[in-house]
């Protein structure tokens, strides 16, 4: 059976079958929702059922409350529906011109940017083209069907080639094969691009970049395509980590605001050790923002992190600085579970 849904912001509208999620039917259907894991775990997909019913599948544990359910919220990448339904989303996008494709790729360079960061350079077939906007993602499928999603390092100009930047996750098997195993020449299949992160550059708001960790990826794709075009408008890039070594590209993004007018980097770390001899800003990477900003209603927020840091700082940044909800763009990341 299949269902009537309508989607806003935008008024859009698509149908679902019984059996696909929402996210699913909607991606079918060219249009772009938050979303960032797929299988419950991270929240980035969460919106509210205006009207209809769902079947609100498998979530991971703690994602979607029992008080955000009853007050009308899902996770698009789990709930099936179960009537016509009307539907919210924080923000949606038209994938427009920019086809999704499943290709093969070849390892080309192998780069430890930091004990648990691998960079890895991903060459792609010279007779396809490949087109992304600067922020999005692509899915490496496994050999058992399985996926893992990493973000895009580079600029959509530079596109013979994808960036990724792979963090050791302990048991985690696809990493465990980055990092003990992978070689150059390694062949590869990936799908993309995917997620409706990226950089709206018909804006003119100042823009304030947010990055936890191996979330610097997208930030750095977003940034050098910004070089690329020329723009001019102000751009602060707050990047957190626990400690030095997590700034795995500190040098890069201290030279961009030699290179790139209106550019300031504010590094922070939260658990510094003896050995980082830091003496820069200390804390969580949100509350700097915090600290620095008080007003914050004129800005455009683009955030990729971890969920708990993304939504410390949607929650903070809309609820005590005037953020207006719909200029908060974010890419939570989340982590396979371990398998043997």
């Amino acid at each position: 059976m299949s269902y009537e849904i309508s989607l806003q912001p935008g008024n859009h509208h698509f149908r679902a079958d019984a059996d696909e999620t929402i996210l699913e039917a909607a991606l079918a259907a060219g249009l772009l929702l938050p979303h960032s894991c797929r299988d419950g775990a991270c929240g980035a997909c969460k919106g509210k059922v205006l009207a209809g019913e769902i079947d609100y599948g498998n979530m991971t544990e703690g994602t979607l409350s029992q008080e955000e359910r009853e007050a009308g919220y899902a996770l698009f990448c789990c709930a099936r529906p179960r009537s016509d339904l009307a539907l919210q989303a924080r923000t949606v996008s038209r994938a427009g011109d920019v086809p999704v494709k499943k290709l093969p790729c070849r390892v080309q360079r192998l780069q430890r940017l930091a004990p648990d960061v691998m960079l890895i350079d991903l060459k792609l077939p010279a007779s396809e083209s490949f087109q992304f906007r600067a922020g999005q993602y692509i899915d490496v499928l496994l050999a058992d069907g399985r996926r893992r999603s990493f973000s895009i390092a580079n600029a959509p100009h530079d596109a013979g080639h994808i960036e990724l930047h792979v963090r050791r996750i302990d048991g985690g098997r696809f990493t465990a094969q980055v990092f003990d195993a992978m070689k150059e020449k390694d062949i590869l299949r990936f799908e993309g691009p995917l997620g409706g992160f990226w950089l709206r550059e018909e804006s003119a708001r100042p823009v304030l970049l947010l990055a936890g960790g191996t979330g610097f990826a997208p930030i750095k794709a977003i940034v050098e395509h910004a070089r690329h075009t020329g723009m001019s408008r102000p751009m602060t890039l707050y990047w957190g980590s626990r400690d030095r070594a997590g700034l795995y590209l500190d040098e890069l993004a201290r030279a961009w605001q030699d290179s790139l007018p209106g550019f300031t980097y504010v590094p922070v770390l939260s658990e510094i050790l003896p050995e980082d001899a830091w003496t820069g800003r200390r804390g969580l990477v949100h509350q700097a923002v915090l600290d620095d900003l008080p007003d914050l209603s004129g800005h455009e927020v683009y955030a990729c992190g971890s969920p708990a840091m993304v939504d410390a700082a949607r929650d903070s940044f809309t609820r005590t600085r005037g953020l207006p909800e719909g200029q908060f763009f974010a890419d939570a990341f989340t982590f396979a579970a371990p398998t043997n």
